[in-house]
């Protein structure tokens, strides 16, 4: 059974177009493309919520909050085409003091699921912890997903 896009504001939506240069020689979305939508998204997300990239990581030598990425994978589940369109839904997984998860769900125009990806995203410096501002704006989006999920299943607190 498939899994509809979901509408809760819990989940940030990118929508994209496959391009002839994401594909391969089947015209299908290359494996390692997938990823760069989500980075996409993740970027579109992070301006969203207050914290675009070139403002978070600065320009210049030392940036002022660098965040790798340490762990990504992916699920593929069906084709991507070329000139089809996608709507990828951004969650945010986890946080923790140093670090965040993210987890993207890719859907084509029939709302079937296509793919699913997740980042962990982690400051570089062992010494700092994230800002506390940017805590609570990932955090949010965690609360606004268990509130959905409570409304959603018509289950009550005891």
């Amino acid at each position: 059974m498939q899994n509809p896009p979901l509408k809760s504001p819990a989940f940030f939506i990118h929508d994209l177009r496959i391009r002839l240069h994401d594909t391969d020689a089947a015209g299908v979305l290359f494996y390692g493309h997938l990823f760069r939508h989500a980075h996409d998204a993740y970027e579109s997300f992070m301006e969203h919520i207050g914290f675009a990239l070139p403002a978070l990581i600065g320009t210049g030598p030392a940036p002022l909050l660098p965040l790798p990425i340490i762990q990504a994978q992916a699920r593929y589940q069906r084709p991507l085409r070329h000139g089809e369109a996608v709507r990828i839904e951004l969650r945010v997984a986890e946080v923790r003091d140093r670090s965040f998860a993210l987890d993207y769900r890719f859907f084509d125009t029939q709302g079937r699921a296509c793919a699913t990806a997740s980042t962990v995203h982690c400051l570089a410096d062992a010494q700092r912890v994230l800002p506390e501002e940017l805590r609570r704006a990932l955090t949010a989006r965690i609360a606004d997903l268990e509130s959905e999920k409570r409304f959603s299943s018509g289950s009550s607190r005891q």
